[in-house]
């Protein structure tokens, strides 16, 4: 029960994270793909545009991040499913290279958050390989517990903390 609260926590959480409204007031309908802007809007509302294949595609249309259960480098069927996502994106854009972060929650020492995270990160790895993406377009490395996405000493900030995040190499070796 604590784990599947933890899942929907979880998942609120990245929805609510998504969910923020761009400041811009086009179509929100729009897929990106086009860009339509009224005679009414200003040059900083009509020059956004994501580029294909950049982290903020990722970030914005599919998803940079997967969430763990506490002390666990196991994939949950969300998990899964955030990663299927990733590999189609992946495939769509084949010159892409990715570093996968393994970070994992304030609790427990450096050391053993680090080898947690490392961990992770595989496990995030691993799932990618297993569906086709070239081991050698994929990178990971484990932060542990040392770049927390969210502040506190609570279940609702550990919880994310607790994750893989997806970023698109820019340094392209």
């Amino acid at each position: 029960m604590r784990f599947k609260f933890l899942s929907v926590l979880a998942a609120v959480a990245l929805l609510a994270a998504c969910e923020t409204a761009p400041e811009s007031s086009g179509n929100a309908q729009s897929s990106g793909a086009s860009s339509s802007t009224s005679s009414t809007g200003s040059a900083a509302t009509a020059a956004v545009q994501i580029p294909a294949g950049s982290q903020e595609d990722l970030v914005v249309n599919i998803g940079d991040r997967v969430f763990f259960g506490f002390d666990s480098s196991e994939l949950s069927s969300e998990a899964r499913a955030a990663l299927e996502k990733q590999a189609a994106w992946l495939k769509k854009f084949g010159g892409v290279r990715v570093v996968i972060e393994g970070h994992c929650d304030e609790r427990g020492t450096r050391e053993y958050n680090l080898a947690l995270g490392e961990r992770r990160a595989n496990a995030s790895k691993d799932y990618l390989v297993a569906l086709g993406i070239n081991p050698a377009r994929i990178k990971t490395i484990s932060y542990g517990k040392e770049r927390p996405a969210a502040l506190g000493h609570n279940e609702a900030a550990w919880a994310q903390n607790r994750r893989g995040v997806t970023v698109v190499d820019s340094t392209g070796s």
